[in-house]
């Protein structure tokens, strides 16, 4: 659904979206922080207090804290687990988000064989928008509401509901008028935005513990019916079936070791999405909507990261019906021969500002008719598929038109960013790359070329030659005027603000990689082996050759620094995709190499959002990942190229 649980493994808060309960809600709420944190204590039998949180939580008394205790940290089935050793006593946590609800359990188990102890829980809460400054709060107050041992707290127009339920022996939940904290969020300051959290407690939950016994905190946003349709074990036991059939489903190559692991990263951007009271649906009666969060924490679904991620979320991983509900989903979403860019946060509409999310539309769907060849999605949308080339050979929104005078597609209006390189500051587009871009025109050849097929087969000939004509001349003119001699690789842009763009940039890989090379033959070579010597890192390609004046190694700071940075140097991991593919189209036996340039993704599921795949990364060693925890797209090429690559 897009909600999440996110924190660090110390329980330490330190950005605006680390809460153990994000739950995303129908607009104009989104996704709203419910339950921020949970101050844990154990107390034994002689009196001894052990708290395995941070330092920063609400304790009373002196206690030894957790960090010193902490003997284990891992990913079972995607769930985390935590182990401490304290006092002769093993103590083990684990978070279970279950699967379509805005819902947490937070299971405590004592494995060792001693005694039993008493748990004490404080929860915290601050109902904000999980991207709203640390100082927004919804509500300026709260109300608690107790019915036997579950409990309810809203604001003060009783929407959203945080929902509490204990499963332990003895519990009870002992209100003490309140308590506030203020937190210090580290990340947030280094990021230049407001960082001081103010957090309120309405009292602690006690319950005893035994071993072999669990004591478990339920939270969640959903009514009670659903909240208790499933007890803990019950939900564990559903979790890991559904993790074993998601593997068992994937193809074989993506069952095990690191391609096994990003198959369960996958399964966590692939949502329905909420925007209305329920669930929407498509037209088909018995399916609902599926799209893809682009990245946790602060992206929503985008149509272009969603297009270049559907093969590796959802086809690799043989998740075929979903794949198909996301194509039909965005189909009914286009508008003027456009995809929508994005649905922002708690809103019903989407934007249309792109100018390749939707040729992205002709690969994806291309990509999903090798795996299914299901004709039915496809003669459903080609109608669609063809007013899109209409509307770009005539012209639509933002500039974006074919140019009658070489065939080629150009885009751009002032204040938008329509590429992928889509960094903008206030006013200040740091990439201004209006004109004729490389990739664009490499998505727009590939995209006649698919629809001609598949126009001609369903058709015929009579319906599909404008088809040919407009990629024949779209080739020729591609050709002739985006080789670069000079430098011996292509323009980034042509007839651009500047007229040629010569910035040596990893956009140009596209001309050869897709499905259908708008790149003569004779020249992928030369393309290959200059993007593999300025641009390849062990985690993606840069974003601008080092050699460039405006090149920047490092991504740091508040946002003006970030953006700036953003796409002038910075690595992306997605681009190691459309780079083997090129490298095997250039080195076709030679799988073993390209193997090689994955290697450094092994050791980066244990740092930045442990099991998944950040967004970005530094230019230059140690390649720090920056931006978004865990991305879709780095998570989808990286496991299709795994498995092409095997």
């Amino acid at each position: 659904m897009g909600g999440y649980a996110s924190g660090t493994v110390a329980g330490a808060l330190t950005r605006r979206y680390h809460a153990l309960l994000v739950a995303a809600l129908p607009p104009p709420l989104g996704r709203v922080v419910i339950l921020n944190s949970l101050s844990e204590c154990i107390v034994t039998n002689n009196g001894k207090r052990f708290c395995p949180g941070a330092e920063h939580t609400f304790t009373s008394g002196i206690a030894l804290y957790g960090l010193s205790c902490l003997k284990e940290f891992r990913l079972e089935s995607g769930i985390p687990v935590w182990r401490y050793n304290f006092d002769g006593n093993v103590l083990e946590k684990r978070l279970l988000m279950p699967y379509r609800q805005n819902t947490i359990h937070i299971t405590f188990s004592l494995l060792s064989s001693g005694g039993s102890c008493s748990i004490e829980l404080r929860p915290f809460l601050q109902f904000r928008s999980h991207d709203s400054p640390l100082g927004e709060s919804i509500y300026k107050s709260y109300s608690f509401i107790a019915r036997g041992n579950r409990y309810e707290i809203t604001g003060e127009n009783s929407s959203p509901v945080l929902r509490l339920f204990v499963i332990g022996n003895d519990s009870r939940f002992t209100l003490d008028g309140g308590t506030e904290s203020k937190i210090h969020h580290s990340e947030e300051a280094q990021r230049g935005y407001d960082f001081i959290g103010q957090l309120w407690s309405p009292g602690i939950i006690t319950a005893k513990i035994y071993p072999g016994a669990n004591v478990t905190l339920v939270a969640s946003s959903e009514p009670w019916e659903t909240v208790l349709s499933l007890s803990p074990e019950e939900a564990l036991k559903a979790h890991k079936a559904r993790i074993s059939h998601l593997l068992s489903s994937s193809v074989p190559d993506a069952r095990d070791e690191i391609a096994a692991e990003l198959v369960i990263a996958a399964d966590q951007f692939i949502i329905t999405p909420v925007r209305d009271a329920k669930p929407i649906h498509t037209q088909e009666s018995d399916t609902e909507a599926r799209s893809v969060i682009a990245g946790y924490h602060w992206f929503t679904d985008w149509g272009r990261d969603t297009m270049i991620s559907l093969e590796g979320l959802t086809l690799v991983t043989g998740r075929l019906a979903e794949a198909r509900w996301i194509l039909r989903t965005f189909g009914q979403y286009i508008y003027e021969g456009l995809i929508p860019n994005l649905f922002p946060e708690g809103q019903h509409e989407g934007m249309y500002n792109t100018a390749d999310a939707t040729l992205w539309f002709f690969h994806a769907l291309h990509r999903y008719l090798q795996y299914s060849s299901d004709r039915e999605t496809l003669l459903q949308l080609l109608d669609s598929l063809l007013d899109i080339v209409e509307y770009h050979l005539e012209g639509t929104l933002f500039g974006i038109g074919v140019d009658k005078k070489d065939g080629l597609l150009r885009q751009g209006e002032e204040g938008y960013q329509l590429t992928w390189m889509d960094a903008k500051v206030g006013d200040w587009v740091v990439t201004p790359r209006r004109g004729k871009a490389v990739e664009i025109n490499a998505l727009w050849f590939n995209a006649l070329v698919l629809l001609e097929e598949w126009v001609r087969r369903e058709r015929g000939v009579h319906e599909s030659s404008f088809l040919s004509e407009a990629a024949q001349r779209a080739y020729r003119s591609f050709n002739e005027r985006f080789w670069y001699k000079e430098g011996g690789y292509l323009y980034d842009v042509v007839d651009g603000e500047q007229g040629y763009d010569t910035s040596l940039r990893p956009n140009q890989i596209l001309a050869v990689s897709l499905d259908n090379p708008v790149l003569d033959k004779n020249r992928w070579g030369a393309i290959v082996n200059i993007v593999r010597e300025r641009l390849l890192t062990p985690f993606g390609l840069r974003t601008l050759d080092p050699g460039h004046p405006m090149y920047k190694s490092v991504y740091y700071g508040d946002l003006r620094a970030r953006d700036a940075a953003y796409h002038q140097g910075t690595v992306w991991a997605w681009l190691i995709g459309p780079f083997i593919d090129a490298w095997l189209k250039v080195n076709p036996s030679d799988k073993e190499r390209a193997r090689k340039f994955l290697e450094g993704f092994g050791s980066h599921l244990d740092e930045g959002c442990v099991g998944s795949i950040s967004e970005i990364f530094d230019a230059e060693p140690p390649f720090t990942p920056r931006g978004c925890i865990a991305q879709a797209w780095s998570v989808a090429e990286v496991l299709r190229c795994l498995v092409k690559t095997a």
